[in-house]
């Protein structure tokens, strides 16, 4: 009966949702059941006027009773933590197949782009039985990403990335909401996840225009922007190469730590004072406003590409430590 009134069951973490979801309405039914009947009878034995027993507790309520009762509450108490927790955390990491699509979220629309460049608004469309991996960011407010028959729904921010991931186990078209309200037409900010069999996604990206990926785009941008003048091996300027720099562990001139990831790349490019790297001086400046969030996406690609030595065309760069760039003919300096 329940399951009629559940949106369509479409990836492998609405199952598992389903379930959590399912056996805690079940347990909370069956203790307000429980003390809907205890009410009652209580109600009714110790009413006014009955001859019921009011001198001394009965032999059920002794104190074994109430500790086992208690520790068996205590018990379900951290199994259901455990359960939801572990469940919630699985969601957070992506399998590492997993395929990457980029969404941009902007008044009051959806921008999505693959990872061959292929670019579409207000849809996402995505193969059967695969991961597939969201880095999300948002060009004005904040937006939610919501799709009801995957049980997912991530915040989307502007100025920061997250993520989220889903492997479809149903083929067809399903819903994308908006679930934070977001302006005068959040009602409108709506769209379509279309699951299609590998074999199938796989025609449809091959017949969508002609684009470079996000890594290439980035490239060119890293060339265009002056980026390469500073962090080339060759320049005379102090500045750090990025090879190898994606996912590492960089050491900062006040002693802390991070790992290069997205969100760090993003704010070496958007705010390079804040997290500068050892050995190196806070000279380059700051790209937030001379960069859309779609360059920024694809110069992190860029930057990613070249932990694995995907880069493709751009300037070549030998291992370093750290991060981005400078507009032409200006000096740079150092984060990762």
């Amino acid at each position: 009966m329940f399951s009629s009134l559940m949106p369509d069951v479409a990836s492998t973490q609405a199952a598992k949702t389903d379930t959590l979801f399912f056996a805690l309405l079940g347990l909370s039914s069956a203790i307000i059941l429980l003390v809907l009947v205890l009410v009652a009878t209580f109600a009714i034995r110790y009413r006014r006027g009955s001859r019921a027993n009011r001198g001394s507790l009965p032999p059920i309520l002794s104190r074994e009773f109430e500790i086992g009762w208690t520790a068996t509450t205590l018990f379900v108490f951290l199994f259901l933590f455990w359960w939801a927790g572990s469940s919630q955390l699985s969601a957070l990491a992506p399998p590492k197949d997993a395929i990457e699509i980029h969404v941009v979220a902007k008044q009051w629309m959806w921008k999505t782009q693959h990872s061959n460049g292929a670019r579409e608004i207000n849809e996402l469309h995505a193969p059967l039985g695969v991961p597939v991996r969201l880095i999300m960011t948002s060009q004005d407010a904040i937006h939610s990403f919501f799709m009801p028959a995957f049980r997912i729904k991530k915040d989307v921010l502007p100025g920061r990335y997250t993520e989220t991931w889903f492997e479809a186990s149903k083929l067809g078209v399903f819903h994308l909401f908006c679930a934070e309200f977001c302006g005068t037409d959040h009602s409108r900010m709506l769209g379509r996840i279309v699951i299609m069999t590998p074999e199938d996604y796989a025609r449809w990206l091959t017949a969508q225009p002609e684009g470079d990926d996000l890594a290439h785009e980035g490239a060119a941008l890293f060339a265009t922007r002056g980026c390469s003048g500073c962090h080339a091996p060759s320049s005379p300027v102090h500045a750090p190469n990025l090879a190898g720099l994606y996912g590492r562990t960089v050491q900062l001139a006040d002693g802390r730590t991070v790992t290069a990831d997205d969100a760090y790349i993003r704010d070496s490019i958007l705010q390079p004072g804040r997290d500068v790297v050892a050995g190196y001086e806070a000279i380059m400046p700051s790209f937030a406003s001379i960069l859309s969030d779609g360059e920024i996406q694809s110069l992190v690609a860029y930057i990613r590409s070249l932990a694995t030595g995907q880069a493709g065309r751009g300037p070549a760069l030998a291992p370093g430590n750290a991060i981005e760039g400078r507009p032409s003919g200006e000096s740079d300096g150092a984060k990762p």
